[in-house]
Parts: C-alpha cells; sequence; structure tokens
C-alpha cells in the first residue's frame, strides 16, 4: 500500500495495525472549498491528495489519502499558521465540545472509495498560562485543531466520543474496513 501523507502520526497508526506501507505524497492544491460541510471538505482534501499521488505513479498499487480537520460552532480549524493562530484556536477549543473530521480517500485500478470518520472532543478549561505554554512546547504546530491528543494535549481532553485514532489523524477501523469489504484485504491474514 501507498500512504499519500508525510504524516508521522497517520506511519505510526499504520504501523500499529500491522499494515506493510511505503509513504508516497505529492503536492496537492489544499485550498478550502466555501460552503461544503467539514466532512466534504475532508474527503475533498483526501481525493486531491490521491489524485495527485495517482498522477505521478498510477493507481495499480493501493493508495490512501487522508485529511483531517477540527470544527467548532461551525469554524473550521486546520493547521495553525503561526504561534498566534495557535493560542486562538485552543482558546476558542477551551471548555467545549468540538468535532475531529478525517476524510479518507483509497484507489487501486480504478476502484474508488472516499468516507470519513467524526469524532467529538471535549476539552477542559484551559488557563492563558497554560495554553501559551502549550503552544511554546511546539507540539500544537503541526496539528489540526493545534492539539495532539496522543501527546502532551492529552491533559486537555475531558472525554472522546467516537475513534481516537481519527483524532490522531487516521481513523484505523474505517480503513481496515474499507480494505476488507472494498479491497478484499484483511491485515490479521
Amino acid at each position: 500500500m501507498i500512504l499519500a501523507s508525510k504524516s508521522p502520526r497517520r506511519s505510526e497508526i499504520l504501523k500499529c495495525a500491522g499494515i506493510p506501507f511505503e509513504v508516497f505524497s505529492a503536492d496537492a492544491d489544499e485550498t478550502a472549498v466555501k460552503g461544503v460541510t467539514a466532512a466534504e471538505l475532508t474527503m475533498g482534501l483526501a481525493s486531491r491528495k490521491l489524485r495527485a499521488v495517482c498522477e505521478l505513479i498510477g493507481d495499480e498499487r493501493l493508495i490512501l489519502a487522508a485529511d483531517t480537520l477540527v470544527c467548532r460552532n461551525g469554524e473550521v480549524f486546520g493547521k495553525p499558521k503561526d504561534e498566534a493562530d495557535a493560542e486562538r484556536m485552543l482558546t476558542l477549543l477551551s471548555d467545549g465540545w468540538h468535532e475531529v473530521y478525517t476524510g479518507i480517500a483509497m484507489q487501486k485500478n480504478g476502484k474508488l472509495v472516499i468516507d470519513y470518520d467524526v469524532t467529538h472532543v471535549r476539552m477542559r478549561k484551559m488557563g492563558k498560562a497554560e495554553i501559551k505554554a502549550y503552544v511554546a512546547s511546539g507540539e500544537p504546530m503541526d496539528k489540526a485543531g493545534a492539539y495532539a491528543v496522543q501527546e502532551l494535549g492529552s491533559v486537555f481532553v475531558q472525554r472522546l466520543d467516537g475513534s481516537f485514532h481519527n483524532v490522531v489523524g487516521l481513523p484505523i477501523c474505517l480503513v481496515c474496513t474499507h480494505l476488507y469489504d472494498d479491497f478484499g484485504i484483511s491485515v490479521l491474514e
């Protein structure tokens, strides 16, 4: 399988699931499309990433692409642009629920599967000093929503309703379901 992503978190999730893969990513337009839902946006961005790789290497091997976004009260958060943006995101996520969407796109020999997962996350109230210290750690800077649930950012997460791995960046259960149902591949055999 080809993972169309440089994300070390997505690579780690696939490794933990015992799925052999190679990383091959290509530049894709990640400009947000207006007037679509967060789910549609993540699926669209994952599809763009998939197409960019397919154009370069074809689809004789299974290709998997993904995109993750955070959404709170209709506002969509990708990766922060800078430290001020990370602080803004965390302040808005503090003391409330938000959703994490990951769109996936998989293709082999012309067969295309596009889907998404959503996880609801409850963050505790965060103080300004905590937010500044967390942002200063550097951890939030390459994460959608400016936090890493699997690392130091876990200290802010009170509750998850849905897939933990979705919040990390790859809903592995959904991926494995499509591997089996749509491509006849079992990770357990």
